[in-house]
């Protein structure tokens, strides 16, 4: 359970909450010179940097969503994983227009032990959501927004629906309502606004604003508690 956007106003606004069972996956926020990321720990022991933002501007994540049988797992030169392309993306190997290269001429396909979709912006807001086993499609106009769900296909994840849950259509919402300008704080009342609580609640929600090339976030719901992490200056 995981909610994203990008706001394309005067400033280019990201903001995204990671909502995760603490039963299956361990995190951690990571702050580095040239990146902030959500370091999730793999089998191979290490924290791998599956959602973040780069000092370029590279904003990357991943949401689960249910598999496919299109996008499953295999290897082979024309084969990569979301996983592996979502962090090459924030980790800053890989730009914007290599990574529509890479998914104009390679099968997309899910990481071995997780079912995932990606929302991949760069600094000027273009922005890309991949989707394995069913495509990939470039986003434009005021706002993107994506949740657990299928954006390009909605019908195949539609009977997947949790009752109840209503974050797309709350954050649609919020996100209209500004015709113009959209805030700092206006991010965090959208991210408010869908957190999640219970087994799968929001351990770390953060918002990226390219004017100030900074993250703002805060960890476990405690909105009245924003961190501000500054990238350094080149």
């Amino acid at each position: 359970m995981c909610t994203r956007f990008v706001y394309r106003g005067s400033n280019m606004i990201t903001g995204f909450n990671f909502d995760i069972d603490l039963s299956v996956w361990t995190h951690k926020v990571i702050k580095e010179k040239n990146r902030f990321s959500i370091g999730i720990m793999r089998p191979d022991k290490t924290y791998h940097s599956y959602h973040g933002v780069n000092q370029n501007g590279n904003a990357g994540t991943l949401l689960y969503v249910h598999g496919n049988s299109d996008g499953a797992y295999q290897t082979g030169h024309n084969c990569m994983t979301v996983a592996d392309l979502t962090e090459r993306f924030i980790n800053a190997e890989l730009s914007f227009d290599e990574v529509l290269q890479i998914v104009k001429t390679k099968k997309i396909v899910y990481a071995p032990d997780a079912t995932m979709q990606a929302m991949l912006s760069d600094i000027q807001g273009r922005t890309l959501v991949i989707e394995p086993g069913i495509g990939y499609r470039e986003e434009q106009g005021k706002y993107s927004l994506i949740t657990n769900y299928s954006l390009i296909k909605p019908e195949s994840t539609k009977d997947f629906i949790v009752p109840g849950d209503n974050r797309y259509e709350v954050a649609l919402q919020l996100l209209d309502s500004h015709k113009s300008e959209f805030s700092i704080d206006d991010a965090f009342t959208l991210l408010h606004a869908v957190r999640q609580e219970g087994m799968w609640a929001t351990r770390v929600s953060f918002v990226y604003s390219a004017n100030e090339h900074a993250v703002y976030y805060t960890e476990n719901n405690h909105f009245e508690n924003i961190r501000k992490f500054t990238f350094p200056a080149d």
